[in-house]
């Protein structure tokens, strides 16, 4: 690490339990972060600031004067520019040493394998629950760690999901049958919720990699922003689970 590095992320390495291992553990490690709107925003930019090495970026989708109210990494010399590559512009000038991958196709499009087997974590910023049964389906299968997050109106929650033997994935917590769609485009948000729950998810993926305190696996954290509340649920693996339920009944 030479001086500028360690001049950049000294307020880190300060920390008694993270020091220059942690900041060589993030500078290491890849993250894939799926969805650059409103919770991507604040994770792209907090995971490069704070020193991860590679991100891979994924987003199909371009840049809307609406999205400004809440999609901070974008601005307004950006709008129609995709996403993806708004966000690797900004992301680049806050930490150039950050590589960055951006993939502007539908996820389902690439070849997940190859991206997931390149991460160390994924961090669930997408918008809807076709994109997150199907992010939670393959990092189950690569036990691949996973940070969920989402935000709608005055609420948000974050979860993290490691794939242990005992423990719940995503598509224990939400059935499919049970599952309404709601986006912001069509019930709206307050722009503070998705930058704190975004912070969370990228506070969990530092954790998550460097190894340091406990994670929220297992626990969903939920935010009331309107009663500025914070309750935490205990999460239990469904043994019917179509995902894990085998897998985690046969290790009991």
């Amino acid at each position: 690490m030479d001086d500028a590095a360690l001049l950049r992320f000294s307020r880190q390495i300060l920390l008694p339990n993270f020091g220059i291992t942690g900041q060589q553990r993030l500078a290491q490690s890849c993250a894939l972060v799926v969805g650059l709107g409103g919770l991507g925003s604040p994770v792209a930019l907090y995971l490069a600031a704070a020193g991860f090495g590679r991100l891979i970026l994924v987003d199909h989708d371009q840049v809307d004067l609406s999205n400004l109210q809440r999609q901070i990494v974008h601005d307004t010399t950006t709008i129609g520019q995709p996403k993806v590559i708004s966000a690797q512009q900004r992301v680049a000038a806050l930490n150039p040493d950050c590589e960055i991958v951006g993939h502007t196709a539908r996820l389902a499009e690439l070849d997940w394998r190859a991206e997931l087997e390149q991460a160390d974590i994924v961090v669930d910023c997408s918008d809807n629950f076709a994109t997150r049964f199907w992010l939670n389906r393959v990092c189950y299968t690569t036990r691949t760690p996973l940070v969920s997050g989402a935000a709608l109106g005055w609420e948000g929650q974050v979860a993290v999901f490691v794939y242990q033997a005992q423990q719940a994935c995503y598509r224990c917590v939400f059935e499919d049958a049970v599952v309404e769609e709601n986006r912001c485009s069509e019930n709206g948000v307050i722009a503070p919720l998705v930058g704190i729950i975004g912070s969370m998810q990228a506070l969990e993926a530092i954790k998550v990699v460097t190894g340091i305190g406990q994670s929220l696996a297992n626990r969903l954290l939920v935010l009331d922003g309107l009663q500025q509340q914070w309750r935490t649920i205990q999460l239990q693996p469904d043994p019917a689970c179509p995902v894990c339920g085998y897998s985690l009944h046969s290790q009991a």
